[in-house]
C-alpha cells in the first residue's frame, strides 16, 4: 500500500481502513506468540501501513 492510494480516500475510509489494520496487527501478534506465523515481515508492513494510515488522517484534517 502506498501514500498515493491512501491519501485520495475520505476521512470516514481512512477510520474504517485503520481499525482493519489494526485488527490484523492484533491478530498477526498473536499468531507471532502461538508459534503461526511463518512469515515475520507481515509485522513490518501492517506497522508501516498503520502510519501511513495515520499520516493521511492527520493531512486530511
Amino acid at each position: 500500500m502506498n501514500y498515493t492510494d491512501i491519501k485520495d480516500k475520505s476521512l470516514t475510509e481512512l477510520n474504517e481502513l485503520l481499525k482493519e489494520k489494526k485488527v490484523l496487527l492484533f491478530e498477526l501478534k498473536a499468531k507471532l506468540k502461538t508459534m503461526q506465523l511463518t512469515n515475520t515481515s507481515e509485522l513490518r508492513a501492517v506497522k508501516k501501513d498503520i502510519a501511513r494510515i495515520q499520516t493521511a488522517i492527520t493531512a486530511a484534517k
